[in-house]
């Protein structure tokens, strides 16, 4: 139970800070209602780009971190199988090599979406 608590702690205080790192995006003023169509065009621009860096740091961010953690978990636990059954150590590579490909290609799509939200949108 208190390992519980303190990963939802930890939790809490990761999501409070980057949420306190995301203040300054959103701190940009309004334009002015008697200020020309250009100068407001150019700042929604730049609100955009503040917030496409945002999207685009917590999309990459969640896919290697979940990546990196699944990998992790993967090993040890083929580590785990091939102490227990070393006759069977060809098998379990091979299974943990496939996991760990599709993991990859998860991550690889994700860095792809990444790309089309900086370049395209």
């Amino acid at each position: 139970m208190k390992h519980l608590i303190k990963r939802i702690v930890v939790l809490g205080g990761v999501l409070i800070l980057g949420l306190a790192l995301m203040a300054p995006a959103f701190a940009a003023s309004a334009p002015a209602g008697d200020e020309p169509a250009a100068v407001s065009a150019e700042a929604q621009a730049d609100n955009t780009t503040g917030l496409k860096a945002i999207a685009v740091a917590l999309a990459i961010g969640i896919a290697a971190g979940g990546g990196g953690i699944g990998m992790g978990l993967a090993a040890a636990k083929s580590a785990e199988g091939i102490s227990r059954q070393p006759e069977a150590e060809g098998k379990i590579r091979t299974m943990m090599m496939l996991g760990l490909v599709f993991i990859e290609t998860a991550i690889i799509y994700a860095l792809l979406v990444v790309i089309l939200i900086i370049f395209v949108l």
